[in-house]
């Protein structure tokens, strides 16, 4: 696609389908305003396709957001391998009870999290006064320096990172007992689930299991992957 192709598809944000008032409430300007900065600078940065955009809603957004009815209330939640904010932001948007940590390593990446997060802060405030602040970390998740700056953690979500396995040795140090891991996944990842179990609980992890979420949500609804760290 060539760079005119590209601004002409970053120009117009799809319009919010029915489902994104019912998730997101009073929250859903913030929504429609994360929806305009990824299908402009997140396509420009290349942190979203082009070919995304007419499918935000659907495809990123609810389907990111449906996470939240895996995630217990006032959860201290860590997204990590964020990218361009999925699942992270539409869950934050969802869930405001909740307090939401972003970690992503690379740096063009933290720039555009930076930014998003600064620009829905006082729009979140106007929302929910009371809602914890979020903030991003630069880092991997396998850094012990980055486990140390994020604290305790009840909940880790990651969209698309890596094979399970892989994943909950990066996330390792974030996994403390209890801790639960909500993994958005593919089909293929859980075809496979049955088969991998064994590895991921001899890796300390227990109660592996999918859960359908979303399912009020048409094309967006999803299946996560759950599991919680068991006790050392």
């Amino acid at each position: 696609m060539s760079s005119a192709d590209t601004a002409s598809a970053a120009a117009f944000p799809p319009a919010p389908p029915a489902a994104a008032e019912r998730v997101f409430g009073a929250a859903l300007p913030l929504a429609e305003q994360y929806v305009a900065r990824l299908a402009t600078d997140g396509v420009v940065r290349g942190l979203i396709g082009p070919r995304e955009v007419p499918r935000l809603w659907e495809r990123h957004i609810l389907n990111s957001a449906a996470v939240a009815e895996a995630v217990p209330e006032g959860a201290r939640v860590v997204d990590v391998g964020s990218g361009a904010g999925l699942p992270g932001i539409p869950l934050g948007l969802a869930r405001p009870d909740v307090t939401l940590t972003l970690v992503e390593p690379m740096s063009r990446r933290v720039e555009f999290l930076d930014q998003v997060v600064a620009e829905l802060a006082e729009g979140r405030r106007d929302v929910s006064p009371s809602g914890p602040p979020w903030r991003v970390v630069r880092g991997r998740a396998e850094e012990r320096s980055v486990a140390s700056v994020v604290g305790e953690v009840d909940v880790v979500t990651a969209r698309a990172v890596a094979p399970l396995p892989r994943l909950v040795g990066w996330c390792r140090a974030l996994l403390r007992p209890g801790t639960q891991l909500v993994a958005l996944v593919g089909a293929r990842a859980l075809e496979e689930l049955p088969g991998l179990i064994p590895e991921l609980e001899a890796a300390g992890m227990r109660n592996i299991h999918p859960r359908a979420v979303g399912a009020s949500l048409g094309e967006a609804a999803t299946t996560v992957v759950v599991m919680t760290r068991g006790a050392r």
